[in-house]
C-alpha cells in the first residue's frame, strides 16, 4: 500500500509524546503549585519580589489612587473614590496620559470626519471626561461583581479558622493567602492595617470605604457588634454567608426572569441602527437629500433620546436591588 507506516515509528512517536507528557506532569507537580500559590492574587506576586509588607502596602494604595496614609489625592472625592473602587492599577498619572491620548484621537477623528474645528473643540473634552467615567463605573461594577461572588467564600474560609482557635485578624490573613483577587489582595490590605496599628473595625470600614460592595457593612457590623458586645462571631458569620448566598440565588433568578425584557430592549435598540446601515449600503443617497436641513438633525437627536430613554426604562424595569 502507498501509506503504509512503520510500525517502530509509530511506537517511537508515542514514546515521545509520552516523555513530553511525563515532563509536564512532573513540572506541575513540583513547581506549578508553589508558583501558583505565591501569585494567587497581586499582594502575594508583590510580596514574592519585595517582602517589605509596609513597602507593599503603599505601593497598593498609591496605585489605587490614595495616599501612603489611605487617604484620597485628588480633591475631587467621588472621582478619586471611582478610581479607587474600579479596582484600577495603572495611578494616577498613567490615566490621565491615556485620557489625554484619548482626547487627542478624538479630536483628530472629529476633524478628519467633518472638517469642523469647533465641532472637535466641543465634542474633545466632552468624551475625553465621559468615556473614561464609563469605563471606570463599568470596572467598578464588574470588580464588586466578582468580589460579591467571592465574598461567601471567603466568610467561610474565616468562619474555619475562627473554629480552629485562631483570633479573628488571622482568619483574615487566612483569605489574603488563599483567595484569588479581588478579594485577596482587599483583605491582605486589611490585614496588613490591622497588623501596623490600625484597630479592626476601622480596617474593615476602610474594607468597605475602597470597595463599595453591597453585602460588606452585614460583615462589618456583624464583626464590629461582636467586638463589643461578645458572642460566637463562627455561628453569625456562617448565617451571613447563608443570607448573602440566598440573595445571590435570588439575583440570578431575577437575572433569568427577566432575560426576555432585556433581550426585547436590545433587539429594539438595534432594528433602527440596523436598517439604517443597510439602507445606506443600498442606497447610498437616501437620505442625502435632506442631511443637510436643521430639520433632519434636530429630528435624528429626537430620535436617539427617546430610545435612551427608552433603554434607561426597560433597564430600571429588570434590574433592581434586592
Amino acid at each position: 500500500m502507498p501509506f503504509e507506516i512503520d510500525q517502530a515509528y509509530v511506537i517511537y512517536g508515542f514514546a515521545a509524546v509520552s516523555a513530553i507528557l511525563l515532563a509536564e506532569a512532573a513540572y506541575l507537580l513540583l513547581f506549578k503549585t508553589a508558583s501558583y500559590r505565591s501569585r494567587i492574587n497581586r499582594r502575594l506576586s508583590l510580596l514574592t519580589d519585595q517582602p517589605d509588607r509596609v513597602g507593599i502596602l503603599v505601593q497598593l494604595r498609591r496605585e489605587r489612587g490614595l495616599n501612603q496614609h489611605g487617604d484620597f489625592r485628588l480633591p475631587i472625592a467621588s472621582l478619586n473614590r471611582l478610581i479607587l473602587q474600579s479596582g484600577l492599577t495603572m495611578g494616577l498619572p498613567r490615566l490621565a496620559l491615556f485620557a489625554a491620548i484619548a482626547a487627542i484621537g478624538i479630536f483628530g477623528a472629529v476633524v478628519m470626519m467633518r472638517g469642523d474645528l469647533m465641532e472637535a473643540a466641543v465634542c474633545t473634552p466632552i468624551a475625553a471626561v465621559v468615556v473614561p467615567y464609563v469605563g471606570l463605573c463599568m470596572l467598578r461594577g464588574s470588580r464588586q461583581k466578582k468580589f460579591g461572588m467571592q465574598f461567601p467564600d471567603a466568610i467561610d474560609v474565616i468562619v474555619r479558622s475562627l473554629r480552629a482557635g485562631h483570633p479573628v485578624p488571622t482568619a483574615v490573613s487566612m483569605v489574603s493567602r488563599e483567595m484569588p483577587d479581588p478579594i485577596g489582595t482587599e483583605f491582605g490590605i486589611l490585614a496588613d492595617e490591622v497588623t501596623y496599628g490600625a484597630d479592626l473595625e476601622t480596617a474593615m470600614r476602610n474594607l468597605y470605604f475602597r470597595v463599595g460592595q453591597d453585602d460588606l457593612p452585614l460583615f462589618v457590623t456583624a464583626v464590629a457588634i461582636q467586638g463589643t458586645t461578645g458572642g460566637n462571631l463562627g455561628e453569625i458569620l456562617q448565617n451571613l454567608s447563608a443570607v448573602i448566598r440566598q440573595r445571590f440565588k435570588m439575583r440570578r433568578k431575577v437575572k433569568a426572569l427577566a432575560s426576555e425584557g432585556r433581550l426585547s430592549a436590545v433587539m429594539l435598540s438595534s432594528l433602527p441602527i440596523g436598517v439604517f446601515v443597510v439602507i445606506n449600503f443600498i442606497s447610498p443617497d437616501f437620505y442625502g437629500s435632506v442631511w443637510e436641513y436643521d430639520l433632519t438633525k434636530m429630528m435624528l437627536g429626537g430620535a436617539i433620546f427617546w430610545m435612551l430613554l427608552g433603554n434607561l426604562v426597560m433597564y430600571r424595569l429588570v434590574n433592581f436591588r434586592i
